[in-house]
């Protein structure tokens, strides 16, 4: 089954309905990575519509249901697209309905099969995959009329460097994906001088190095040992026997909390009434590694059971459960410092410009996650980047303006660089980074990731929340700065306010009746 780039909920706070891209999306192909050898596309993926299937698709974004398999698999038809070479570029299509995979392979063409359920999807970690001694990857997408997702994904596998990039109905472009100088190279040798993990490094005959397994895939084939985590896990489960754990899953509801103590080999969590709500049993390597196994939960609403559980995975992988006693913990500057760290994503999130990767199933928490999303996307594009010397030798400069408050120098802050819709604004100590720079674009606020300054719902009332969703330029994303220090959305002709005169970091932004308070005054910095 193909493990898809789709967001974990369309966002409920967007005050009017986004714009949605064409119903073909032209997505360029450009092959930099300094390679000869020919380059095979596949548009693999599901028809998301009722009564859709899986298929595939053709350069001209037609897609097409797959014929009956069989038991043993059936060969597929050959669905390759003709890449482009060395230096050169292919402009295929999305039709917009389709969530899936883009392969790609470089020197052989993709030995794809069929069941009665469907595709087989190659798995080069298992022994008898005839895909096995190809070199080749994908980046993961979702196109509906909500827009675009779409990511480089390392969750199984890191074997050919891309990146992903979307450019949005105003022109701007945002990408991610990218790799550091030489960042292919570096990130083999660094996985290769960790003895835990060295064996996950698979090199070809020829000595083509074709991937570096992720720690789950590693161990399923034997190159890794299946009880690498045990100790951590145990000491970080009992670390709860005499302490609570706290877990918020959701940055814009600090107020929605469970709270966990581990009882014999369980964690039971109860909510703020003392009611229990999740019971997880303490899990294994394996289930840290692919997050499955005592960490599966339906995902319905109230989506209590799956936020604890996806919570509890995303800090086992970074190595911060034991350490803290309120998860997410967000700060990366203490992630991956356990005794047994998975030092496989450690390593990718290092060698990558903008830091983000997918080095494990949720590392999408606190938007780590090498994703672009656009609700209303002109073009997309994946970029086979260097596998040798090549690309940014450190993070892309900063660009934009910091909106410095007049009362006491903080910021205006996307809190831990959480870039998804209906994210509310704060204020923090100014550092200059990404999540507190913007561009004054046409009368709106935005920031480094296209996102726009939003007053929730299109509210004129005192106390509205100032958050951020994807731009769409209207009234409630309008703010002026004036002479005078007033950030004013002329709508509601009233100003951005530190609400409740809190000094504090963290202290959230609201819509205020314009007072003259210092509270309300700001400068660009």
């Amino acid at each position: 089954m193909l493990v898809l780039a789709v967001p974990v909920a369309l966002a409920a706070t967007q005050d009017s309905a986004d714009a949605i891209g064409p119903d073909l999306l032209p997505v360029t192909v450009t092959n930099n990575s300094g390679r000869g050898e020919a380059v095979y596309l596949y548009i693999l993926g599901t028809d998301i519509r009722p009564g859709g299937g899986l298929g595939y698709v053709n350069a001209a974004g037609a897609f097409t249901r797959w014929p009956a398999g069989g038991n043993p698999p059936t060969p597929a038809p050959d669905v390759a697209i003709a890449g482009p070479g060395n230096g050169g570029s292919v402009t295929v299509r999305f039709p917009r309905f389709l969530s899936g995979r883009m392969y790609f392979s470089f020197g052989q063409k993709l030995d794809l099969r069929l069941t009665p359920d469907g595709l087989v999807q190659p798995a080069p970690w298992a022994g008898g995959d005839p895909n096995r001694n190809i070199l080749f990857d994908w980046s993961e997408f979702t196109y509906n009329d909500a827009g675009l997702w779409l990511n480089s994904s390392q969750v199984d596998q890191f074997a050919v460097p891309h990146a992903v990039s979307v450019t949005h109905s105003n022109g701007s472009t945002t990408k991610t994906g990218e790799l550091l100088n030489d960042g292919r190279n570096t990130v083999i040798n660094a996985v290769k001088a960790q003895p835990a993990f060295a064996r996950s490094v698979v090199t070809r005959a020829d000595g083509t190095v074709l991937r570096v397994l992720a720690p789950g895939k590693a161990m399923d084939a034997g190159l890794m040992d299946p009880g690498y985590l045990d100790s951590y896990i145990t000491s970080a489960w009992n670390a709860y026997t005499s302490r609570t754990l706290t877990v918020v899953p959701r940055v814009a509801e600090p107020n929605r909390r469970f709270f966990g103590r581990t009882v014999g080999t369980n964690m039971v969590f109860t909510d703020s009434t003392g009611a229990q709500v999740a019971t997880v049993a303490k899990p294994t390597t394996s289930n840290v590694w692919g997050c499955d196994g005592v960490f599966n939960a339906p995902n319905t609403p109230p989506f209590i059971e799956p936020e604890i559980k996806r919570t509890l995975c995303t800090a086992l992988n970074r190595g911060t459960l034991g350490t803290f006693d309120v998860e997410p913990n967000l700060d990366a500057n203490t992630f991956y410092k356990n005794s047994a760290p998975n030092h496989y994503s450690r390593i990718i999130h290092a060698n990558m410009a903008d830091g983000k990767a997918y080095g494990f199933a949720y590392d999408d928490v606190g938007g780590f996650e090498s994703l672009v999303h656009s609700g209303d996307p002109r073009s997309a594009a994946i970029t086979l980047t260097p596998f040798g010397p090549g690309g940014p030798t450190g993070p892309p400069p900063a660009t934009g303006s910091m909106i410095v408050s007049n009362w006491h120098n903080k910021c205006i802050d996307v809190p831990n660089w959480n870039f998804n819709d209906g994210q509310r604004l704060i204020v923090w100590d100014c550092h200059g980074g990404t999540n507190q720079r913007w561009d004054f674009v046409n009368g709106t606020l935005r920031t480094q990731n296209n996102k726009c300054m939003d007053v929730a719902w299109g509210s004129t009332a005192n106390g509205a929340a100032i958050q951020i969703v994807t731009c769409s330029g209207n009234p409630a994303q309008q703010f002026v700065l004036t002479a005078a220090g007033d950030l004013v959305n002329p709508q509601a002709n009233k100003c951005v306010d530190i609400a409740d005169w809190n000094p504090n970091n963290d202290a959230v932004l609201q819509l205020w009746e314009c007072t003259g308070g210092a509270n309300q005054k700001w400068h660009r910095g």
